[in-house]
């Protein structure tokens, strides 16, 4: 074995890893927010949690990749830590399939069905459908199955150099002397740790070990104790992700760590310790890359079902490993762990998430701002100033998130979505800022004691049960996805417009006639500007929302085509709000 293989081999390392990489975005940006809405059935039962670890790691085709999204979720407070232990558990057993597919590349047969199966015969053309799919193709969904064989058959002339880069081995003495070393199992367990460490991936060391298998110079007993190493070594990863986290997503790690180190140990221990005993006759036989991916197999399996039914204790060990203190009810949640950056797809379903709570927020504080007008309380005003303040934590964090996200590479769906929020969450900001301005109205109002004619509050409760409605109609729409209740937004939007007009134009005439004073009327102006703004970002907010479903924004020019058109769904829907929500028009005689 010269330099040209040992660099054929880095080459080949390179191209396994760099497929794996384009296969599990291709997966990922296929699967979508459902990654996201698997991981939130999350339930106590531990069978569902592992069928859905082994799921979606199959999906992501990693099992790292797994455990930080994992820790990221418990980090963010969207999931408990003991939901996680499953899929944990889970995601070891999916990792298996990868070692599966791999050992294709060990097929000998003359038979021509069989040599078809051979990863050299049909991965060229595997890859050229991937690229005319992803070249040819306009819809997402094509394009990302194109570019899942695509990095199927990268990954597949990546084990194909290691395979042929390693095969010189066969014929060196050196090699064979230095396999004798791993007849000691524990220097096994030891290199298939470090070496999984290093690399990060567990499927590309499995698949080193196969390459290297094809030189008929490792048997099963010294494949055995590597394996249950690489499952060790897969830790590092999450290790790594829980620097920076709070106690119970360092508590991810810890199980994820221990579940690995338990199974292996007891492993180990078992099997050889039964070996003194039975002398299994196999150890000596040459394994090939399927016996790689039985061994993988069958031990993965059998550490699961072997700490499945502990996994409460597992659960508990953590929490003695990372001890509570006096400051433990003092540690905040992420807001958004930045670790789900690495799964776009799911970051941008919590995204999702979080803008419908800034949406309610928003909501909520407006409400709460409207009833100080009847009622005044200190409470309740204090509550508006807190939800103005959380309101700018959204806006702030969930702008850095998805300016973060628009750079990633990303299904059509998920950039549609990462397009409303960031056209969305900054009127969902301003709608607190003017329930605050409610709020300083309605201080002034109670402190200077303040009170409108009769006429006048009936004219504001019709204004403000107006703008309930159109609150109510923009969440709603919003949290659902109803593009026909977001419909309903504009034309409410200009029925308040009108209505606030008539208000404007009775107050006038009740200053002429005496019945109202200069000081009320600037109060009065304050909350109908106040009121105003609110139903123009809820237009917005309803705009977005449809423009961005039918990836138009022009928004200027869908309102006038709207207003303009004579659109018999916006007249209807006008008169039916201008009938519920009109006022009389005063006269200098009434």
């Amino acid at each position: 074995m010269d330099i040209f293989s040992l660099i054929s081999l880095c080459g080949g390392l390179a191209f396994f890893l760099y497929g794996m990489s384009v296969m599990s975005s291709g997966l990922e940006k296929l699967a979508g927010g459902r990654l996201e809405q698997l991981l939130k059935k999350m339930t106590s039962n531990r069978f569902k949690s592992l069928l859905l670890g082994a799921g979606i790691t199959i999906a992501i085709q990693s099992s790292s990749a797994m455990t930080v999204m994992l820790v990221g979720l418990v980090n963010s407070g969207i999931m408990e830590l003991g939901q996680t232990v499953g899929v944990i558990m889970g995601s070891n057993v999916g990792t298996t399939l990868t070692a599966w597919i791999l050992s294709l590349s060990g097929i000998e047969s003359d038979v021509l069905w069989m040599q078809l199966l051979k990863p050299e015969v049909f991965s060229p053309v595997v890859a050229l459908v991937g690229v005319v799919m992803t070249m040819s193709s306009k819809k997402d969904r094509v394009r990302s199955a194109g570019a899942i064989m695509v990095g199927f058959a990268v990954l597949m002339t990546g084990m194909d150099l290691m395979k042929n880069a390693v095969s010189p081995l066969a014929d060196m003495p050196e090699f064979s002397t230095i396999l004798t070393a791993f007849t000691n199992p524990f220097l096994g367990v030891l290199v298939g740790a470090v070496f999984t460490g290093v690399i990060q991936s567990s499927a590309a060391s499995v698949g080193i070990l196969q390459a290297l298998s094809l030189t008929g110079g490792i048997t099963y007993g010294m494949a055995l104790p590597i394996i249950m190493g690489q499952n060790i070594g897969t830790c590092v990863t999450a290790l790594l992700s829980s620097i920076g986290v709070n106690r119970n997503a360092r508590r991810v790690s810890v199980i994820h760590i221990s579940f690995n180190l338990i199974g292996t140990a007891v492993c180990l221990l078992a099997f050889y310790g039964s070996d003194l005993f039975f002398h299994y006759t196999f150890m000596d036989i040459a394994i090939d890359p399927a016996g790689v991916a039985m061994v993988h197999s069958i031990f993965n399996v059998a550490t699961t079902a072997m700490l499945l039914p502990f996994t409460r204790q597992l659960e508990r060990l953590a929490y003695l490993v990372v001890k509570e203190d006096s400051q433990e009810s003092q540690e905040e949640v992420a807001f958004m762990d930045s670790r789900l950056l690495a799964t776009p797809s799911v970051a941008i379903a919590e995204c999702a998430n979080k803008t419908v709570e800034m949406a309610r927020l928003a909501e909520d504080t407006i409400l709460c701002s409207l009833s100080l007008l009847d009622k005044y309380s200190e409470k309740a005003a204090e509550e508006v100033i807190r939800n103005e303040d959380r309101l700018d934590l959204y806006e702030d964090q969930l702008g850095t998130i998805l300016v973060q996200l628009s750079s990633k590479a990303l299904s059509d769906e998920d950039s549609r979505n990462v397009s409303k929020q960031l056209h969305t969450i900054g009127d969902f900001e301003r709608i607190g800022d003017h329930a605050v301005n409610l709020l300083r109205a309605a201080q002034e109002i109670h402190e200077k004691e303040i009170r409108f004619s009769s006429r006048a509050e009936d004219e504001l409760r019709t204004l403000v049960s107006a703008l309930k409605e159109i609150l109510g109609v923009t969440t709603q729409a919003f949290a659902e996805g109803d593009l026909r209740l977001a419909a309903r937004v504009e034309p409410l939007e200009q029925v308040i417009d009108g209505l606030i007009a008539d208000i404007k134009s009775n107050h006038i005439t009740r200053l002429q006639k005496g019945h109202c004073t200069i000081e009320m009327g600037f109060v009065l102006s304050d909350l109908l500007t106040n009121c105003e703004r609110v139903s123009d970002h809820c237009s917005n907010i309803a705009v977005a929302q449809i423009e961005t479903a039918q990836n138009a924004y022009q928004a200027h020019e869908y309102l006038n085509a709207l207003k303009n058109s004579g659109n018999a769904g916006f007249q209807s829907t006008f008169d039916s709000y201008q009938a519920q929500f009109s006022i009389t028009k005063e006269t200098a005689s009434s």
